[in-house]
């Protein structure tokens, strides 16, 4: 083992706290900054890849999710007149895989309240972090309120998208897509959804995502699906005063067994936007800093592989830092082996979120016409598969070995 460092870590989001778990457990002593004073269990449906439940799994917690989530066997895309763009089963390359459709607050339970009873970690809450300085070879934090706090010997930022915590060494660009979504978590206790994700779509500019979420959190939490619907950022407000009526009408068109879960949207409050990023790093380390999760490489959520990425990066930089004799090697070593899986999914989802989040008509056509062509071939579906796993890491370099990604569970 590695002399212990001094870790601070700011964001107490999937990769913050699933990287405190770790760094503490390799003998580190981590302190945790989230800006939020009381922290609560709030997001949409996400799906747990087997990446993700690999990482989990590492972590003594993939149990408890498995007992909350609803498993994803497949994913399926109609067009409104019910041609099947997309198709495919995780058992298309490997019948030992599959999803998990999770509420995301479920995660963060999990995770949070581990990183909180663990040795070695301590939580702060409410405390916003907005700069980072290099202070004699060390890292100091400073809050909105010109706190200083450290001195550290590393520095995770984790805080999301929206990060403002830059360095001098390393650039990082954010871009602001111009479609989101609008979601929300409706009960269905009922199943009506079930084993799959799936999606309608009409152009490029609709799309109706419902996926089966598991139970919500909270001991009586019940079944509930995720809803999401496509639109450009700059038209949500004039959504939000037109009222639900047409909107749930023009839902029901394209999903009829929806009208089965749409009663719960009483109000347009109901319903909240999430805006997408685009965050580009030339590598995820600076000096004495590493980047995690959405901060360092946010995209678009077509693949719907954040959280996953998240906990993965966790992992590789606790496994880096403990591979390496220094802290500067241990860093290097990070962005080295991140490099092809991430640049694959920010590369992937770029060149695939017009064909099916924009204003250009053709390429709805296109996608219609030769995606189901594409999967026909099954080098093409098992590469399709791989992607919607989490395991791809580029046209050149080998996938991630499967069995890297079974879930390995405590008899």
């Amino acid at each position: 083992m590695r002399d212990a460092l001094d870790i601070g870590i700011v964001g107490a989001g999937t990769a913050g706290s699933a990287a405190a778990l770790l760094l503490a457990r390799a003998g580190h002593r981590v302190t945790v900054y989230e800006r939020v004073p009381a922290p609560s269990a709030v997001g949409a449906g996400i799906v747990l890849q087997p990446t993700g439940q690999s990482v989990l799994a590492r972590l003594g917690l993939l149990g408890p999710i498995l007992e909350r989530g609803a498993r994803i066997d497949r994913l399926r895309c109609e067009t409104d007149r019910r041609r099947v763009v997309v198709d495919i089963s995780y058992a298309d390359v490997d019948a030992r895989l599959f999803g998990i459709g999770l509420h995301r607050g479920v995660l963060f339970e999990a995770l949070f309240d581990a990183a909180r009873a663990q040795e070695g970690v301590r939580v702060e809450l409410g405390i916003e972090i907005t700069g980072c300085e290099l202070e004699h070879d060390r890292r100091v934090l400073v809050d909105t309120r010109g706190e200083r706090h450290g001195p550290f010997d590393l520095i995770v930022v984790a805080d999301g998208a929206g990060s403002r915590i830059t360095s001098s060494d390393v650039e990082r660009r954010v871009a602001h897509y111009a479609w989101g979504a609008l979601w929300c978590v409706l009960p269905d206790p009922e199943q009506v959804y079930r084993g799959e994700l799936y999606q309608v779509v009409r152009g490029a500019q609709r799309m109706l995502g419902l996926l089966p979420t598991g139970r919500g959190p909270g001991e009586r939490a019940e079944n509930v699906v995720s809803l999401y619907w496509s639109v450009r950022a700059d038209a949500v407000e004039r959504w939000r005063e037109e009222g639900l009526a047409a909107w749930k009408d023009e839902i029901v068109r394209l999903e009829p067994r929806a009208a089965r879960v749409l009663d719960a949207i009483d109000s347009p409050e109901r319903v909240l936007f999430a805006a997408y990023r685009d965050v580009v790093m030339p590598r995820w380390h600076g000096a004495r800093m590493v980047w995690l999760g959405d901060a360092a490489h946010a995209m678009s959520p077509q693949l719907g592989q954040g959280a996953n990425l998240a906990l993965w990066d966790a992992m590789s930089l606790a496994d880096a830092i403990e591979a390496h004799p220094t802290l500067d090697g241990g860093l290097r070593a990070y962005s080295r082996v991140r490099r092809p899986h991430l640049g694959f999914y920010q590369l992937a989802t770029r060149w695939l979120t017009p064909f099916f989040q924009s204003d250009a008509a053709a390429l709805g056509w296109m996608r219609d016409a030769l995606m189901p062509l594409g999967l026909a071939i099954p080098y093409v579906r098992r590469r399709m598969v791989r992607s919607m796993a989490g395991i791809e890491r580029g046209l050149v370099r080998a996938a991630l070995p499967v069995g890297a990604v079974i879930p390995r569970l405590p008899r």
